[in-house]
Order: structure tokens, then C-alpha cells, then sequence
């Protein structure tokens, strides 16, 4: 069997680990004489120690919840944290998750959770900092961060996906490039280029380069079906009309500014009214969180 089969093979088994399917990339890597794929493929196995570098898709927004103790013994244990009593210049790195670690890492989180979110706590210093300006009468003990372990589901898919496009790409640029020699570039360096900034780093390329004066509003058919499936989802939720209406209202909102600056100010907004819903909402939003993330 070929490489590029092997891996095709790798991507769509859900059996393979992650890791495995990764290091058969690594050997394409260095047959394709790609240092952007090879580099990518590092730091997935390794971890991103660079949080610049760090893929969109790795970056996701989150709730947060906390206990709390009051007077007389009275308790608030599992309680949720409305993003509106943080200060402002803090509520982006609270209420973001940035998923720096190997992905095998993010396989053990997957296979060693409980429930339906792992934790990654606050600092215990911030945490006494704003704790008695939570919740009235309240001081919060402890605080984290709630990231959905089917999110964790949908990264690691998501770069299943982007190796399986990429892969099925060379393959039909050149069927036996997955066996050349080493270094042997049996596709030209451009092409690899092009493949790479189109199914690994991101869906759509800058088809205006060297242009200072064009701006491009890009809009791809597979996010206008995320937004689609999310919307639907929403309508078939049990909730409030007016809760219903505002948190499907902030996604159209988000749909229509794609591509523009207008869009992660819809999705902030879209995060917010989450946020104040987060019990009825929260579980059917969470799936979708990867991919709203990568669209930013």
C-alpha cells in the first residue's frame, strides 16, 4: 500500500490515534520537501510553544463556572460566572481557551473525563481578587474554566479533515509522491504551498497578494452550512422565545459579516448572550464552537 493511501486509510479509521496518523504525515513531510507541512506536524505532536502561532482552531471560547460560600453556611457549588462580572480587561483570557499541547494530550483528556468538560482552573490569586464581586454576599472559592470535551472531539477531527483534503490533494497532483525519495519534490514547492494554505492552514487563501488596496470578502459554502446546522439546532431547543430569538438573531448577525472586521464583534456579542443562557443553550452550542473559532 502507498503513503498516501496508508494515510487516507489512517484519517478515516476514528480507531487511529491522532499521533500515529500524524507521524506517517511527518514521513510525507520530508519525501514532499515541505518545512510548513513538516513544521505544522511538529508542533501538533509536540505541542505549539509559541501561543502566536497557535492554530485558530486550537483556540476556543468557553464558560466558566465556580463554587461559592456565603454567610450562615450557605453554598453555590457548580455555579456559573457571567462573563459581565469579570472586568473587561481580563474576560477574553477567562473566558478563552488556548489548547497549546500535543494532541495526544488532548487524547488522554478525551479518554480520562468523567463527564461532558474537563477543567483548566483559574489562577487562585485572580480567583481571590474578583471572588466577592461575583455573586452578592458570595465569595468564590474556586473558579474554572468548562471545555467541553466533544469540542476536544471536534479539534481532533478537524485536523483528521485537514489532513485527509490535503493528502487526497497531492495525491492528485502526483499518485506516487507519498514513495518518492526524500527531498525529491515530486510536487513543486508552490504547489505544496498552495495545498498546505488551503487544507491545513486555512480555508481560504489571500488570492490578492502584493494588493495593499484589495480587500477580499470571502465567504465559503462550509461555513454558511455550519451557521445553517447551528441555527437549526437552536429552533429545535427547548427555550424562552426571547432568549431564542436574541441568541438566533446575534448568529444570523455572524453569518452575514463573514470576512469582515464586523464579524468578531458579532461573535463576541453572539458569546455574550451565550453566556446568560449558557444552561439551556451551552450543550447544543458547544459542537459548533471549533469551527466559529476558526472562521475569526
Amino acid at each position: 500500500m502507498s503513503l498516501l493511501r496508508d494515510i487516507q486509510n489512517s484519517a478515516v479509521d476514528a480507531n487511529e490515534p491522532i499521533s500515529t496518523l500524524l507521524r506517517k504525515c511527518k514521513i510525507l513531510a520530508a519525501r514532499l520537501g515541505s518545512s510548513e507541512f513538516s513544521a505544522w506536524i511538529e508542533s501538533e505532536l509536540n505541542g505549539f510553544t509559541d501561543r502566536g502561532l497557535l492554530p485558530e482552531y486550537r483556540i476556543m471560547a468557553v464558560a466558566c463556572r465556580g463554587h461559592f460560600s456565603g454567610g450562615f453556611g450557605s453554598a453555590m457549588n457548580n455555579a456559573e460566572i457571567p462573563s459581565r462580572c469579570i472586568p473587561k480587561d481580563f474576560r477574553e483570557g477567562l473566558y478563552t481557551v488556548y489548547l497549546a499541547q500535543p494532541v495526544s494530550s488532548l487524547e488522554s483528556l478525551i479518554q480520562s473525563s468523567d463527564g461532558g468538560s474537563v477543567q483548566e482552573f483559574w489562577p487562585a490569586d485572580f480567583t481571590a481578587h474578583v471572588g466577592q464581586n461575583i455573586y452578592q454576599a458570595m465569595n468564590c472559592l474556586q473558579a474554572w474554566k468548562v471545555i467541553p470535551v466533544n469540542a476536544l472531539v471536534g479539534i481532533l477531527d478537524m485536523i483528521r479533515n485537514r489532513v485527509l483534503n490535503f493528502v487526497l490533494e497531492i495525491e492528485s497532483e502526483a499518485p506516487e509522491a507519498g514513495d518518492a525519495p526524500l527531498n525529491s519534490q515530486p510536487v513543486a514547492e508552490e504547489k505544496v504551498q498552495q495545498i498546505f494554505h488551503t487544507h491545513i492552514a486555512g480555508n481560504v487563501q489571500n488570492l490578492a497578494t502584493g494588493s495593499n488596496h484589495v480587500r477580499q470578502h470571502a465567504i465559503n459554502n462550509e461555513q454558511n452550512e455550519i451557521f445553517n446546522k447551528l441555527l437549526q439546532t437552536l429552533l429545535e431547543t427547548n427555550g424562552t422565545e426571547k432568549s431564542k430569538e436574541q441568541i438566533i438573531g446575534t448568529v444570523e448577525e455572524m453569518r452575514d459579516s463573514q470576512g469582515t472586521d464586523a464579524f468578531k464583534v458579532n461573535y463576541n456579542k453572539f458569546m455574550s448572550v451565550l453566556s446568560d443562557h449558557m444552561q439551556v443553550y451551552g450543550p447544543v452550542v458547544a459542537p459548533f464552537l471549533p469551527a466559529l473559532t476558526a472562521i475569526i
